[in-house]
């Protein structure tokens, strides 16, 4: 593939990105979303942001790493988090119905500011995994098609990403995410075609393929899955702003189109990486160097320009939360200046984090998901049950779920190891998972009072 075509492609994207942001911005379109006009986002805005601030690049990778390795079982684990969009509306509509605006309302009116201090330290911890993931796969992609120019390209995407968010906020990220979810459904759906149409695609086989190192360990992540599931999107604050800027019946529709929209996306991409297992080609970095010696330069450079978008389209979206979430919700004053300012600073410290050096994409996530298990318990006993919580209770499933997203972490510092049983380290996530949820509703129900 000539690096000129994928730059001067990805190029267009970009500029495309720019083009459709909005011409002048205003305070509640940069915090809310509102168009210029003041209305609120159509159905379908909504549908496709949220699916684009979802099937984000990280969120492909891996999708197809764990296919490659755990084969069917790895690609319907990581699609099972797709199910947050109805756990997530569920939730949302909930919340509504109780008059909060977002979930810090709820929170704050339950357990204070120290309750609402716990959640939004979680939910900054995951904005910036997400900008740094996201700049992570440019990265990868373009030291892939051009050796040693990964750290150049994530700088130039930081900055030009940066540029446009930082101008628009939300209203930004919401109108440029209809143009980069077409983009990717048109690439990404051409790539797909080629795929199962080559001759060597079998597709009972990657129906039931086990991965080049068994299926096991891609059904015990779908058990992760199933007990972060309901938690995971209540600590996403792209979906949760999503959630409050349109009316219920809109609100309601685009968490179901989404829902199946992008597990459809996921599970595609997961084919990639499970064929790429089935035809034994060599694990090679991240799998795009495997991609790149199996498929023709077209389809390489299609899947290519498809993560691109994805990491795109999530680095604008996860700054206009960011900008939300410390400006709204950490007392700044409500301003344009304030909310840039704020992008500056996440967009800088998780380009910092790039030069880090972890790869391992899914670990952000199983960390994170680990953190948010928390509000499982409290959101099940307080938001659907109808009752109160001692803050006390609130905070021994707090502190649990920090803990066990940490052991996950340094499960292999020399002071962590010992506590942790042998096994796979996805083994030990699933017995963290349901420590943590444990200690969380017995904490909970402890601490339960009617009314």
């Amino acid at each position: 593939m000539q690096p000129a075509v994928l730059i001067a492609v990805f190029g267009a994207i970009i500029v495309l990105s720019i083009l459709a942001a909005p011409r002048r911005a205003s305070v509640e379109g940069f915090f809310g979303g509102a168009g210029m006009d003041g209305r609120s986002p159509g159905l379908w805005t909504l549908v496709l942001s949220q699916v684009t601030t979802w099937i984000f690049a990280r969120s492909l990778m891996n999708a197809a790493i764990l296919g490659y390795y755990y084969g069917i079982a790895g690609t319907l684990a990581y699609a099972a988090y797709y199910a947050s969009f109805l756990t997530g509306g569920f939730i949302v509509m909930r919340l509504r119905e109780t008059g909060a605006g977002s979930v810090q309302d709820w929170l704050g009116a339950r357990f204070g500011t120290i309750g609402n201090g716990c959640y939004n330290f979680v939910i900054a911890l995951r904005l910036l995994s997400e900008v740094f993931a996201n700049l992570i796969v440019v990265g990868l992609i373009f030291n892939a098609v051009l050796d040693g120019s990964g750290t150049t390209a994530i700088l130039i995407v930081a900055g030009l990403g940066l540029a446009y968010s930082a101008w628009g906020g939300l209203s930004a990220a919401l109108r440029t995410d209809v143009v980069q979810m077409i983009v990717f459904l048109v690439v990404f759906g051409v790539a797909f075609v080629a795929l199962v149409t080559a001759p060597g695609f079998d597709l009972p086989a990657v129906l039931t393929a086990p991965g080049v190192s068994g299926a096991y360990n891609g059904w015990i992540l779908l058990a992760v899955a199933a007990l972060q599931v309901f938690s995971y999107p209540a600590h996403d604050p792209v979906m949760m702003d999503r959630g409050f800027i349109a009316d219920a019946a809109t609100t309601r529709a685009s968490f179901l189109h989404a829902f199946w929209i992008s597990t459809l996306c996921i599970i595609g991409f997961g084919f990639f990486g499970i064929q790429a297992g089935l035809v034994g080609a060599a694990y090679e970095g991240e799998l795009i160097g495997t991609w790149a010696g199996m498929f023709p330069a077209w389809v390489f450079a299609l899947l290519m320009i498809s993560l691109l978008v994805s990491a795109l389209s999530t680095l604008d979206s996860a700054l206009s939360s960011a900008a939300r979430l410390v400006v709204e919700e950490g007392g700044l004053p409500r301003t344009l200046g304030a909310g840039r300012a704020v992008m500056v600073v996440f967009m800088v410290a998780g380009t910092v984090l790039t030069l880090w050096g972890n790869a391992t994409l899914f670990d952000a996530v199983a960390v994170s998901g680990t953190a948010s298990m928390f509000l499982a318990p409290v959101l099940i006993v307080g938001l659907v049950m109808g009752r109160s919580i001692a803050l006390w209770a609130y905070l021994v499933a707090f502190g649990a779920a920090i803990l066990g997203a940490f052991a996950y972490f340094a499960r292999s510092w020399e002071a962590v190891a010992p506590l942790l049983p042998e096994g796979h380290k996805y083994e030990q996530l699933l017995v963290i998972c349901i420590v943590v949820l444990g200690v969380g509703f017995v904490a909970v129900l402890a601490g339960m009072r009617r009314g």
